[in-house]
C-alpha cells in the first residue's frame, strides 16, 4: 500500500528541478521563445511567500520571474500553476497544525486578477482573506476578480512597489 505524501512533502521534493529546457520548433513558435525554465516547487512557494500584505502577484508574473532568474525566454505555465496550488495546500496544512506564519497563497491570482477556485476553500476562502486585507473582490460573469488589482501588483519592473 502506498503512503500518501503531504502537500508539504511534495513542496520540498525538488527532484531534478529547477532546470531550463530547449523547446522543440513547434513549441518555440507557440511560446515565442527558445528556452523554458521549469522551477522547483520551493521556488514558486518562496515567490508567493514574499508578497507583503496589501500587495498581489499573478501566476503570469511568477512565470516571468522564473524565466528571468534562470535566463530563459519563458517560465513553464504548467508547473508554475501546479506548484502554486501545492504551495497553497501546504500552507493550509501548516495552518491546520497551528503555524501562524504561512505562505499567503491568497495574494497569488490568476491572469487578469482572477481568484483561483482550486485553492483551499475555493473562491470564498480566498475572497475572505483578500477582503480582510482591504481588497475589493467583484464578480464579472462567472469569475471573481480583485477590483483594480493592477494597482497592487508587484512586478519585475517595480510597478506597484518593490520587487520580491
Amino acid at each position: 500500500m502506498r503512503i500518501k505524501r503531504t502537500r508539504r512533502e511534495k513542496l520540498l521534493d525538488g527532484k531534478d528541478l529547477p532546470k531550463v529546457v530547449l523547446l522543440k520548433e513547434n513549441a518555440q513558435k507557440h511560446w515565442k521563445g527558445n528556452t523554458m525554465a521549469i522551477p522547483s516547487p520551493m521556488e514558486v512557494n518562496q515567490m508567493m511567500a514574499n508578497i507583503p500584505k496589501g500587495k498581489l502577484i499573478t501566476i503570469e508574473e511568477i512565470r516571468k520571474r522564473i524565466a528571468q532568474k534562470h535566463k530563459a525566454d519563458i517560465g513553464c505555465p504548467l508547473t508554475c500553476g501546479i506548484f502554486a496550488w501545492i504551495a497553497a495546500h501546504a500552507a493550509m496544512e501548516e495552518e491546520a497544525e497551528g503555524k501562524k506564519k504561512i505562505t499567503p497563497y491568497w495574494r497569488t491570482l490568476k491572469t487578469g486578477g482572477e481568484l483561483n477556485p482550486k485553492y483551499p476553500g475555493g473562491i470564498e476562502e480566498q475572497k475572505k482573506r483578500l477582503e480582510s486585507e482591504g481588497h475589493q473582490v467583484i464578480q464579472k460573469g462567472k469569475k471573481y476578480i480583485v477590483e483594480n488589482y493592477e494597482k497592487y501588483l508587484l512586478t519585475t519592473y517595480g510597478k506597484a512597489g518593490a520587487q520580491c
